[in-house]
């Protein structure tokens, strides 16, 4: 799915996304990755929702973002409650969905110069 969202001050645009990959600006990425409008995460280690940790979401919550879309891959699927709990606590908001959905979502609230971080998982 090819997405051209082209508003926004954010260097960092998804501009396509399939099922094990992603483009963001020129590159194809097909590893899980975490990507806010000035900043990309390549190193981001879990590679699926089963293997997602607390830990992998401090390393987003430092970054300041004012919302975390979570894609979990070609299904909308939920992590852990504590996992959850973990987020809102700290006051960020947690959107959980599909990976292609949040990509999209991501584009529009990059856009909207939000602060937002996505948080990619690619299988």
């Amino acid at each position: 799915m090819k997405l051209s969202q082209e508003q926004g001050t954010g260097t960092h645009r998804i501009r396509n996304y399939q099922p094990g990959e992603v483009t963001i600006n020129e590159d194809t990425y097909a590893s899980s990755l975490v990507v806010m409008p000035e900043t990309l995460m390549l190193d981001w280690v879990p590679e699926t929702l089963e293997e997602l940790t607390v830990e992998h979401l401090t390393a987003i919550l430092e970054l300041e973002p004012e919302v975390i879309l979570l894609g979990t891959g070609t299904q909308q699927r939920f992590p852990e409650r504590a996992l959850i709990k973990e987020v809102i606590m700290r006051g960020v908001g947690l959107e959980i969905m599909d990976t292609a959905a949040a990509c999209r979502t991501y584009n529009v609230l990059m856009a909207e110069d939000r602060r937002v971080a996505a948080a990619l998982l690619l299988r």
